[in-house]
């Protein structure tokens, strides 16, 4: 059985124990339970989480644990030299240390991520690669792989990191079952952008946020303004004028981007050819697609699905 060790300290974020649920629920499509899950605080005990809800901890032990993950906070959380020398301790007995959110910065601290990529939430992620210039940060990244060190993203994207994990130890049929379970998409890819163009939008109105809805639930489709407008219950001339005053973009380029989003997480699964997801994400043809890439991120699609199997692998 594999021992799970997640960290928590005063004032962590009680989103990030959503891992113990990723491998309970793994646990349960197993005839034989395969993960053992503990919480660990420096002084055991009751542990306050952000929220101000309490959890029970076992303290910090010299047992050996198969992986250690520590949690985040919502602010850049500060550690005791007894959490970051139990780090580095349970690290080097562990097969693999991880990170959920901002508790990059813990191991960061503790000199684990050293010459390593990682990523954390995208609102620290130049905080992390200021203060510790050595980590190569990749902050539009969900999760990061760096050999045994595994960080990830803010808040859900634990879930991703953790559903990685038994992807590696269990396959990729009981992975999918997790997530069946858990009722989320199978998990993203680690190469996946934190960025979603849907919240960069953010509309006042449910107008023009049924608009957008219909938009990304019908991206195969032309998406005319006229077609929108529509939607918003709006002439076009008012909906292009209304929309562009609440989004700051152009139903056009809104539009694009939500392609370019769509596309790119179709691109990291590796049934999909690259024509299918030009034809499913509205593209109509390859060259498009391409165009829409380069401006979005400055690389065609080919180099994001190389690197999705990269960081996959």
């Amino acid at each position: 059985m594999k021992r799970i060790g997640l960290v928590i300290f005063p004032g962590f974020q009680i989103l990030d124990l959503v891992a113990v649920s990723v491998f309970e629920v793994a646990n349960s499509w197993l005839e034989k339970p395969e993960y053992d899950v503990h919480l660990l605080s420096e002084y055991g005990g009751q542990v306050t989480s952000s929220s101000g809800v309490r959890v029970d901890s076992e303290r910090f032990d010299e047992r050996e644990y198969d992986t250690m993950i520590v949690t985040g906070s919502l602010d850049i959380p500060r550690a005791s030299d007894g959490v970051l020398q139990f780090l580095r301790d349970a690290s080097a007995r562990s097969r693999r240390t991880a990170s959920i959110c901002t508790g990059a910065f813990l191991m960061a601290e503790s000199g684990l991520l050293d010459g390593r990529r990682a990523t954390t939430h995208w609102r620290d992620a130049r905080t992390l690669q200021r203060r510790f210039p050595k980590i190569r940060v990749e902050e539009d990244k969900i999760f990061v792989i760096d050999d045994s060190i595994w960080t990830s993203a803010g808040m859900t994207a634990g879930i991703d990191l953790c559903l990685a994990m038994v992807d590696r130890d269990l396959g990729v049929e009981i992975s999918r079952s997790v997530a069946k379970g858990l009722v989320v998409h199978h998990r993203r890819a680690g190469g996946q952008s934190q960025y979603s163009s849907l919240l960069d939008l953010e509309p006042r109105t449910e107008r023009i946020q049924d608009a957008l809805t219909y938009a990304k639930n019908n991206l195969d489709k032309p998406l005319q303004v006229e077609d929108l407008a529509e939607v918003a219950h709006l002439s076009p001339r008012q909906f292009s004028r209304t929309f562009r005053s609440e989004t700051g973009q152009s139903p056009a380029k809104a539009i694009e981007n939500l392609r370019v989003d769509a596309a790119r997480m179709l691109l990291e699964d590796a049934r999909h050819t690259i024509d299918a997801v030009a034809m499913r994400t509205g593209f109509a043809d390859t060259e498009r697609m391409r165009r829409a890439f380069l401006r979005a991120y400055g690389h065609p699609p080919q180099a994001i699905r190389r690197a999705a199997r990269a960081s996959a692998g």
